[in-house]
């Protein structure tokens, strides 16, 4: 069997609402809380991955990046505006209002409220 990523836990100061900005922001499915005690808001990522957000204490924002295709990169980029959520082209600057990302064609990072920084990246 090859090996590949389940699930992965997301730290955040507040799961639900860390969950679904993200959901929002990627066009992806939130699912039902999880956990024993519904301490997880997942998000299914594809069919092999979902991100675990869960709310901890003193939450110290991680780096989670994702190769899209172009029209998922328009349609994130269009929701990022709509909603008028800072995004940039590097992980220094993820404010600037850029996609011109240092390693692909188009790119671009943002963040939550607990400083999770997500960089979402396109071919073209």
């Amino acid at each position: 069997m090859a090996v590949s990523l389940n699930h992965t836990i997301v730290p955040a100061t507040d799961h639900r609402a860390a969950a679904h900005f993200f959901a929002t922001v990627m066009g992806l499915e939130e699912l039902p809380p999880a956990g024993a005690h519904g301490h997880f808001a997942p998000v299914r990522v594809n069919e092999q991955l979902t991100l675990d957000f869960m709310t901890v204490a003193a939450a110290e924002g991680h780096h989670l990046a994702f190769d899209v295709d172009p029209a998922t990169f328009d349609a994130i980029l269009a929701r990022l505006r709509a909603a008028d959520i800072p995004y940039g082209s590097s992980p220094a600057e993820p404010t600037n209002g850029r996609i011109d990302h240092p390693l692909c064609p188009r790119g671009l990072f943002f963040t939550d409220d607990t400083g999770n920084l997500y960089e979402v990246m396109s071919p073209a």
